[in-house]
């Protein structure tokens, strides 16, 4: 299974070309680009007031108000320290980047901007993990609505956090590899006894949601994931929320595949089959004599 990468490395390439040209004594350049990333996020690349040393990178997320209820503003201050400015127009979050002033990190600092989208889900993620590790369960069930129709739901409880994500198939063959896709993954705990433990639901949400109004439908799925301190400790929390900011993307993502392979195989089959029954059409060995007209003229006769 691919594993996608949880940066955006348009922002990356698109900054490294910057810095590096700023170190080569090149001439700047203007630039303006928008870039689109999974989930309905934007980034915008752009210059400030003409000045094309200063590069701002903003990013765009539709369910940012949400992220903001769960620290998501404290820790973008603790990993982007400075380089945060006021948030262009449209958009939640902005960085900027001094092309006059390049620091020996340079490099370090292209590669948090290209997680910005990264480490504003992640807030959500910290804050509950921080709540089970000191015991506080007090706090309400985060509720990210991260796509159209889709929603994230983060719990803290005494010795576990649960995260639930619910996803629409929008076509029925969609369904059917997603749930051969989930099997795989609840049998993952076979091979690896430290995996978290994974629960899939069809149609009706998990218990955890019962008393919610997560909807219900022949079309949407819940997935389950039981996170216990061996995956929410400091040493592991990072990876973690790698692995589960980019899951449904990953689901998604993995299913197409799927369907790609299974329709080049059928087209692959369909053409040797093709090719039997032309071997196997008879072939007329004999060729009819021509004949002659009283004018000259030639015909093969038909019988």
């Amino acid at each position: 299974m691919i594993l996608l990468e949880i940066n955006n490395r348009i922002i990356e390439e698109t900054l490294t070309v910057k810095y590096k040209n700023a170190l080569a004594s090149l001439k700047p350049e203007s630039i303006d680009v928008t870039v689109a990333d999974f989930d309905g996020v934007l980034f915008h690349i752009s210059n400030i007031n003409g000045d094309k040393t200063k590069v701002r990178v903003s990013i765009s997320l539709k369910f940012y108000k949400q992220l903001e209820e769960h620290g998501a503003d404290e820790l973008l201050k603790r990993v982007y320290g400075p380089l945060l400015i006021e948030p262009e127009s449209g958009y939640n979050v902005s960085v900027l980047l001094d092309l006059e002033n390049i620091p020996d990190d340079w490099e370090d600092v292209v590669k948090k901007v290209g997680l910005l989208k990264r480490n504003c889900f992640a807030s959500v993620f910290e804050c509950y993990f921080r709540l089970q590790e000191d015991g506080d369960v007090s706090k309400k069930r985060a509720v990210i609505n991260y796509r159209q129709d889709e929603t994230l739901y983060v719990e803290a409880q005494q010795d576990r956090v649960t995260v639930v994500f619910s996803t629409v198939f929008r076509h029925e063959d969609d369904m059917v590899i997603g749930k051969v896709f989930m099997q795989e993954l609840k049998e993952g705990r076979r091979a690896s006894h430290t995996a978290p433990q994974v629960l899939f639901s069809h149609r009706e949400p998990p218990l955890e949601l019962m008393d919610t109004d997560a909807k219900v439908g022949e079309n949407i799925s819940y997935v389950t994931f039981v996170l216990f301190p061996r995956h929410t400790c400091s040493e592991a929390r990072d990876n973690t929320i790698d692995l589960l900011h980019m899951f449904r993307d990953y689901l998604h993502y993995h299913i197409k595949c799927s369907k790609v392979y299974v329709h080049s195989r059928m087209r692959a089959k369909a053409g040797d089959l093709l090719k039997v029954l032309n071997r196997a059409r008879p072939q007329n060995t004999t060729r009819p004599a021509e004949r002659k007209t009283i004018t000259g003229r030639t015909f093969v006769r038909r019988d």
